[in-house]
């Protein structure tokens, strides 16, 4: 949580370059948020998007990760971590721009969009490595913990609070309005950028010599994830859930927007309530750990998790029930976030801290590369058997994502291990 007493003079309050970085890093998060929502209503409202269309057009949002993933974390390491991220806002302000000016000038297209989602994953994809690796040479090592204390709370503001605002945006004032707002947005964050200093980098970090050394590095990083057990299983898990979750995701819209004639503002609360559960969940994960074990809370969280997103797809309706489902939808939420969290804690306690960066990498390739496959798949089966039947198929999918880890040790480990205490087979 945010600190709600007087801050001390070493607060990162005081931190003027941190206050820039935090006020940066919360604007471009708000914006990614508002583009989730707003641009597939660009699609359905505007250009009247098939179910398939608009489903290519959530895989193109996500294409990056799998296309990218692995070797992103390398070419960050070859420069400076905060021009990374400068340009990262920078493109996204171009992109996002580029879709209003073309609508107002009567040559939109899906191809344009598809081109859009596409290169703002890129600029993400990039944002999200340089930021993460910027911080630690930004605050003294003291100050790490209470640096992502804040960066993680204003995030997750961000992220209740932005599809909301993008829905009431796109509501008030359409969507290709909204899209300035949300390019403005990140220009505003790339200039607070600027004002950071180079944070004891001078712009000049590690180098990697040669394409033969880049391969190697990202082989070792996927041997280390498959060849451990219990590692392999929680990835699988996660892959899973994303590859199902994300064949849903894809037709959420289209069945809200398109075919329930719901608001752009109703849209919005779905992902609201998404990200309060969220919250609410990471606030809870420790008890819930605490009282049936790491291990099984996490299977547990995953298998809830599944049964209640289940339940909220007949609900999906424009009466009453609508709310019912969203309050489905956030409860999941509230579950799921066990095994998020604990899944993050897990791979940093049995991994070597040497290995620490290509191992993330390799689990970021793997688990967020579903996602654009699930979108894909969601396409093609909402326009062949109609959005609801695609959530449907989703949401089922999610039920068996618990399996890779009710076959693995996960499911009697009271405690997460270290790297000193799991062995790697």
């Amino acid at each position: 949580m945010l600190d709600v007493m007087i801050p001390s003079r070493t607060s990162l309050f005081f931190h003027a370059d941190f206050r820039r970085f935090w006020a940066a890093d919360s604007v471009s998060q708000a914006g990614a948020a508002v583009t989730l929502i707003a641009l597939p209503l660009v699609a359905i409202g505007l250009l009247d998007a098939t179910p398939f269309e608009t489903g290519l057009l959530v895989m193109f949002e996500y294409l990056a990760f799998l296309v990218i993933g692995l070797p992103a974390g390398a070419w960050v390491d070859r420069g400076s971590s905060r021009r990374v991220m400068i340009a990262g806002v920078l493109g996204r302000a171009v992109l996002m721009g580029s879709i209003p000016m073309a609508h107002w000038l009567g040559v939109l297209t899906l191809p344009q969009l598809y081109g859009v989602a596409f290169g703002v994953s890129v600029c993400t994809a990039f944002f999200d490595v340089a930021y993460q690796s910027y911080l630690p040479h930004l605050v003294d090592d003291g100050q790490l913990v209470e640096a992502n204390v804040k960066l993680e709370a204003t995030r997750s503001i961000a992220q209740v609070g932005g599809p909301g605002v993008g829905g009431a945006l796109v509501g008030a004032l359409t969507a290709p309005a909204a899209i300035v707002v949300d390019a403005a947005g990140f220009l505003a964050a790339a200039l607070l950028l600027t004002r950071v200093g180079s944070a004891g980098q001078g712009d000049d970090t590690r180098k990697i010599a040669g394409e033969s050394r880049l391969v190697q590095e990202i082989a070792e990083g996927l041997r280390f994830v498959f060849g451990h057990r219990t590692l392999r299983a929680i990835t699988l898990t996660a892959a899973i859930s994303n590859l199902c979750g994300t064949v849903g995701a894809s037709m959420l819209l289209v069945l809200l927007n398109r075919e329930l004639g719901l608001s752009p503002f109703l849209c919005g609360l779905v992902f609201a309530a998404e990200a309060v559960g969220a919250l609410v969940g990471s606030l809870l994960t420790a008890r819930m750990a605490s009282r049936l074990g790491q291990g099984p809370a996490m299977c547990l969280s995953v298998v809830v998790s599944g049964a209640l997103w289940l339940l909220a797809v007949p609900m999906y309706q424009a009466d009453w029930r609508f709310a019912v489902a969203v309050a489905l939808q956030g409860l999941g939420w509230v579950v799921f976030m066990t095994f998020k969290i604990n899944s993050v804690a897990f791979r940093q306690g049995v991994c070597p801290k040497p290995l620490l960066g290509r191992m993330t990498a390799s689990v970021r390739f793997v688990v967020w590369g579903a996602m654009p496959v699930g979108a894909l798949l969601g396409s093609v089966l909402g326009q062949g058997l109609g959005a609801r039947e695609a959530i449907w198929a989703g949401v089922v999918g999610e039920l068996f994502a618990a399996l890779p880890m009710l076959f693995s040790p996960l499911r009697t480990l009271r405690e997460l291990p270290t790297a000193l205490t799991l062995p790697a087979r």
